[in-house]
């Protein structure tokens, strides 16, 4: 809520169910979530099929977050990155790139928190190894932080 007030912007970014959850919770904060009310700066990295696959084939699928973090990213805006083990490269990578330009970065992880743990300014893992629950609960806490900024923001309740 604060790095929205503040015209900040929040990036998302995962792979495979990750990156349907990521951008899913993105379109939260876009679009609506309870109220109809403005739309806050949020958007999910994966989406622009052609950059993804310009930068995959030409950097390395390593580098696709923290490409488009380093070109976009600013002081104070959000990156969340959702990887069930914690270890995703190239999500990593992006959380190097956003701590390098003074980002804040949030971990949705499985139990260990994997090496996201201490990259990740705020870290939610999840107390499982099991994906599909992991997943569901990223979603769920997602769902819950919506609600949140968008009751605080707007001053509204559900």
């Amino acid at each position: 809520m604060d790095a929205f007030k503040k015209g900040h912007r929040v990036y998302f970014c995962g792979n495979g169910g990750s990156a349907a959850d990521a951008q899913h919770l993105a379109a939260e904060f876009s679009g609506r979530f309870y109220t109809d009310r403005k739309a806050l700066p949020a958007e999910a990295l994966h989406c622009n099929t052609s950059y993804l696959t310009a930068v995959a084939n030409d950097y390395g699928y390593d580098m696709v977050f923290a490409r488009m973090i380093d070109g976009i990213g600013q002081a104070g805006d959000i990156l969340i990155g959702l990887s069930t083990s914690g270890n995703s490269v190239n999500i990593l990578k992006a959380f190097e790139v956003a701590k390098e330009k003074e980002m804040i970065t949030a971990g949705f992880t499985g139990a260990s928190g994997g090496k996201m743990k201490t990259l990740s300014d705020y870290l939610l893992n999840i107390p499982s190894n099991d994906t599909p629950r992991i997943q569901e609960s990223h979603i769920t806490l997602g769902h819950i932080v919506c609600q949140l900024v968008e009751e605080q923001y707007f001053k509204t309740s559900h």
